[in-house]
Order: structure tokens, then sequence, then C-alpha cells
């Protein structure tokens, strides 16, 4: 991550678009804030944001669409913020692409938290099996004989954190590296969604298992639908 992390953060309300900015400002960030999606989408190319931060109803471009169309180019983080927990848009915005979501009101800090938590995802999904840290599920692998991992046609090179099926390359975001290379460090043993929740996304509170549901389908239309079994009740694992 760069010394100085680049915040893309699209808000139409102007009190809540200039508080937040000025905190993730004192928080050492540097800050593009525009007040809709087009000028978000318009910002996203021409800056290129180590992170964006998107509210699901902005005027021009909604966040959902245009967390789409980041995803469409970019692995880059996204962060969606919803203003209310029980909404369809926090599904819609996690199937749409986004890594995690934040709630309205939020605090500055708990915001602050969660930026840093999906950046350390992304630089260890992007650094590869050394920049995945000890006790990783890359580390804990029992690789083959030329260093990657296989379950049927799937293959995992996790030194050059690259996944094929079918001998065809498979387009991961971090988060979705990371969930993997935690079902392949145990395959065949159940992974709860507290455990996901800790190792994944980094919280060491409580937090919405819809996360890691979403990003599990996600996942699965990726590497095929029968690869990773839900086990009613427990959690998910990955076939052997």
């Amino acid at each position: 991550m760069a010394e100085t992390t680049h915040v893309l953060f699209v808000e139409d309300d102007d009190v809540i678009r200039e508080a937040t900015t000025l905190a993730l400002e004192r928080d050492g960030f540097e800050v593009t804030a525009v007040p809709d999606g087009i000028t978000g989408l318009d910002s996203f190319r021409a800056r290129q944001p180590d992170i964006a931060l998107l509210d699901v109803m902005v005027p021009g471009l909604d966040g959902v669409s245009l967390c789409r169309r980041i995803r469409d180019e970019s692995t880059v983080p996204v962060i969606m913020l919803s203003a209310r927990a029980d909404s369809i848009d926090v599904v819609l915005g996690l199937e749409a692409g986004a890594d995690d979501y934040v709630t309205k009101p939020f605090d500055a800090a708990v915001l602050v938290a969660r930026i840093r938590a999906v950046l350390r995802r992304f630089d260890h999904a992007s650094g590869g099996a050394a920049g995945a840290g000890s006790g990783s599920a890359a580390a804990q692998a029992s690789p083959q004989s030329d260093g990657s991992l296989r379950f049927g046609d799937l293959e995992i090179d996790t030194d050059g954190m690259e996944v094929r099926r079918a001998g065809e390359v498979v387009s991961l975001t971090p988060t979705e590296m990371r969930l993997l290379l935690e079902f392949s460090a145990a395959p065949g043993s159940v992974l709860t969604r507290d455990r996901l929740l800790t190792s994944v996304w980094d919280y060491d509170w409580g937090g919405d298992t819809r996360v890691v549901d979403v990003h599990v389908q996600r996942l699965r239309t990726k590497i095929g639908q029968d690869r990773i079994e839900t086990v009613r009740g427990f959690g998910y694992k990955l076939k052997a």
C-alpha cells in the first residue's frame, strides 16, 4: 500500500461528504469526494484510487451500478455505504462486487478501521504467498510438487496468486482470493461464517454474515457451484 492512500468517496449528502472527508484526511488519507455516480466514475478512471467508498443512493449513476462499472475495469477494493442495515441494497452492492459495506450513520473511527482492514486484505492477496502472512491459508496448505494446489479441475497457484479452472484463468477479486485460500487450507473441513469474518474480513468484532454468504456465492459462480458445499447451521467447506 502506498504511503498515502487515495480514497474515492461518492456521497450526495453535503454534510456527510464534507465531515467524512475531513475525518479521513485527519487519518492521513488523500480523498477525492464527489456528489454523484457519473462524476464518481470519471474520477475513478482519471485518478485510479486505492479504494472506493460508494453511497448506495446517489444521483446520476447509483452506487450499485457504479460498483459494477468499477468491477468491470478493476479489482480495487470497494466499500458500500447504506442507510439501512436490512436493505436489499446491501446484498445488491455485495453481489455487484463490493468487498464490504458500512451502515449509516457510522462512526468515523469504525469507517477508518474497515477501510484499513479491506486494504490489508487487498495487499495480502496481491502480494502472493509471502504477503499472506504467517498463519495464512497459503502457508498452511499442502502444495503439489509444482507448488500449486489442486482440487479436481481447480488449480490454485499460491506463488503467482492465479487460479485456473479446467485450464482457464479465473479472475478473482482480492477478497475472493483470500476466501478461496482460506478454504483451500482446510479442504473438507467446515468453516463457520464467524471464522471467515475473522480470517478473511479481519473483523475482531461481530459482523454481518451476509457478507460471507454473498461472497461464497460469487466465488461459486467462478470456480464451480458444487466446489463449495453449504453445511446447514454451521458454514461452508471446500470439497477435497
